[in-house]
């Protein structure tokens, strides 16, 4: 337990990686953690999307908006895109079963902690970068209809680790039996 909490507690975003290759093993781990991830129904609604052209990065980079992250998508050894299949998870027979609809975001919300937490155990670094035109960046990597992109995630080697956060203490956060309780 305590190793888990130490990697939880010392994961960090990293924004600028090392000019070394990620090897084949590492990244072949980093997807079997994506693999056993937990998902709605076990539907596995996840795809990633190794982008390695150089050029591909670029128009990617592109389409970032003010963002810190927007050396990393070209510089990481490692560009992931976080896609997931549309009207799957959550769903029954075709239908939306909860008043929230689709729970994509939460299925791939869980597979790329896992992905990051992975990395981290490994001496790599991640971050995960969503604020980017999604819909240019699903045209640039020709995603289908029923593909929907959420995330891109630079790997590689810390170039330096950040200092934590400043984070919420529990007592801000728990509530007893309701709100504010």
């Amino acid at each position: 337990m305590n190793e888990m909490m130490n990697l939880i507690k010392t994961r960090r975003s990293i924004r600028k990686f090392e000019d070394r290759a990620v090897p084949d093993e590492m990244l072949s781990a980093l997807f079997e953690a994506v693999k056993w991830a937990p998902s709605w129904t076990n539907c596995q609604c996840w795809e990633l999307i190794h982008v390695k052209d150089p050029d591909l990065r670029v128009k990617i980079q592109d389409t970032l908006i003010k963002n810190p992250a927007t050396k990393a998508i070209v510089e990481a050894p490692v560009l992931l895109a976080v896609c997931g299949k549309k009207n799957v998870s959550g769903y029954y027979d075709g239908q939306a079963s909860t008043r929230l609809g689709d729970w994509l975001m939460f299925d791939l919300g869980i597979a790329t902690q896992n992905l990051c937490l992975a990395a981290h155990a490994m001496g790599l670094g991640t971050v995960i970068v969503g604020l980017y035109d999604h819909a240019r960046v699903s045209e640039i990597l020709n995603l289908p209809e029923n593909i929907e992109q959420v995330a891109l995630i630079p790997v590689g080697f810390p170039a330096k680790e950040p200092s934590a956060p400043k984070r919420r203490e529990i007592e801000d956060f728990v509530h007893v039996d309701t709100f504010g309780g």
